[in-house]
C-alpha cells in the first residue's frame, strides 16, 4: 500500500521540520512548501491526499491556496488550516472557501496527527 502524501505549507521552518518528523514517523510522505506559491506547485505536481496550510504566508496566502485547489483545480482534497490567535475572520473565510478543519497556533503535534488520521481514514 502506498503512503498517503501530505503537502505542508508553513513559513516557519522550525515548525515544518517538527511536523515533518512527526508525520513521517506516522508513515506519511511529507512535502514542505515555505509559502503558498510553492504549495500550489507541489499540489499540482504531487496530488497529495491531504493539505496542511498556514493562513498567513508570504507571496500567496493559505486562503489563496484553498481557493486555487477548490476553484481552479476542482479538487476536494481535505485541507487543515493553521492560524495564530486573533485571525477569526480569516478562519471563517478559510471555511467558506472549503477548508475542512482548523487548528489555532500554537497547537499540539499529537492533536494534529489525530485530525490528519480522521480526515484520511
Amino acid at each position: 500500500m502506498s503512503k498517503n502524501k501530505i503537502v505542508l505549507a508553513e513559513d516557519n521552518s522550525t515548525l515544518s521540520l517538527l511536523l515533518k518528523f512527526r508525520l513521517e514517523k506516522e508513515g506519511y510522505d511529507l512535502f514542505i512548501a515555505k509559502d503558498g506559491r510553492e504549495a500550489i506547485d507541489l499540489i499540482e505536481k504531487e496530488t497529495p491526499d491531504l493539505i496542511l496550510t498556514d493562513i498567513m504566508m508570504p507571496f500567496v496566502s493559505g486562503l489563496e491556496v484553498i481557493s486555487h485547489l477548490r476553484l481552479k483545480l476542482d479538487l476536494d482534497t481535505p485541507i487543515i488550516v493553521f492560524s495564530s490567535a486573533g485571525q477569526e475572520e480569516m478562519v471563517i473565510k478559510a471555511f467558506n472557501l472549503g477548508a475542512n478543519d482548523f487548528m489555532g497556533k500554537p497547537f499540539s503535534p499529537n492533536e494534529l496527527i489525530i485530525r490528519v488520521k480522521r480526515l484520511l481514514n
